[in-house]
């Protein structure tokens, strides 16, 4: 059993580093919420008193952080990962961020002769909690292999994508998908609805059809139940289309329909709505032809 650290215990963090803990890991636990890292140490985690001492008792350290900045400050400030990481030791970046800043911390680990690894998720909080998600990586084959027993604690499926920074290229393709296919159920049952068709009988009619997916099976109930319980946040799902949209324009990639996505989740940020779950786009959606997606009563 390996001795990890885990820095991160919110939505998805917490049942991460649960996860680990049922596996039989030893894990010592950080986060700046007092409250939730308490939770953490009840569960049977170590506490942990900064990034730099999570790192120096740990030859694992996992990060599941809200976006690339907050990624860059835990490893690399002056009271970070880095700080308190000896030569050997691998970071493990589970969070969603630019690929471009992967890269840039991957380099700076590599410095201290220290590994690295991007490896965000899919599958939000039920998955995180049920330990299935999807984890796609990027690193080397030999970063890889060492990280991989202690990703299937937390995954049902880890795929190792290609170097350093691949993993949140993939994770950005997945968003695009999910953002898309939310969009468009919004549109489909909007135009149901306003046809007086009940949209749980047209979204179970379709399931089992090509138009069917995994968005479809978590989301459509969660819309036609009027249940925005966050688990994807729709600030989260901004960011990464904010930083898809942003690697495309480094390639010179044009993604228009992310771009028409990404502006209605700005919509629903600019209605106080963050907060919210990613399948509130759909209400976005709605909104336009002043219809409500539910059952008829």
């Amino acid at each position: 059993m390996a001795k990890v650290g885990f820095i991160g215990l919110g939505i998805m963090g917490r049942p991460m580093l649960g996860n680990l803990l049922k596996a039989g890991h030893e894990v010592v636990a950080y986060g700046i919420n007092a409250a939730k890292l308490d939770a953490c140490v009840t569960d049977g985690a170590q506490r942990g008193t900064s990034n730099r001492d999570v790192a120096a008792r740990s030859e694992v350290v996992f990060t599941m952080l809200p976006d690339g900045p907050e990624v860059e400050q835990a490893v690399l400030g002056e009271d970070g990962v880095l700080a308190g990481a000896r030569a050997g030791t691998l970071v493990v970046d589970m969070s969603s961020i630019n690929p471009l800043v992967s890269q840039k911390i991957g380099a700076a680990c590599a410095e201290k002769q220290v590994e690295f690894v991007d490896a965000p998720v899919s599958g939000g909080e039920p998955k995180a909690v049920e330990g299935t998600l999807a984890i796609m990586v990027g690193g080397s084959d030999a970063a890889f292999h060492r990280a991989e027993p202690l990703l299937k604690a937390m995954g049902s499926k880890v795929t190792l994508t290609g170097p350093i920074g691949a993993g949140n290229v993939t994770k950005l393709a997945n968003q695009i998908m999910v953002a898309c296919n939310i969009a468009a159920m919004g549109e489909a049952l909007s135009l149901s609805t306003r046809c007086g068709l009940d949209p749980q009988v047209v979204l179970n009619a379709v399931k089992g059809g090509l138009a069917g997916s995994t968005v479809l099976d978590a989301k459509g109930p969660m819309l036609i139940g009027r249940n925005f319980k966050p688990g994807f946040k729709v600030r989260l799902h901004e960011k990464d289309l904010r930083n898809a949209l942003l690697t495309a324009e480094a390639n010179h990639v044009a993604l228009p329909l992310t771009s028409l996505v990404q502006q209605m989740l700005l919509s629903l940020l600019s209605e106080g709505k963050g907060d919210l779950d990613h399948s509130a786009i759909a209400t976005v959606l709605e909104k336009l032809s002043n219809v409500t997606i539910e059952r008829p009563s």
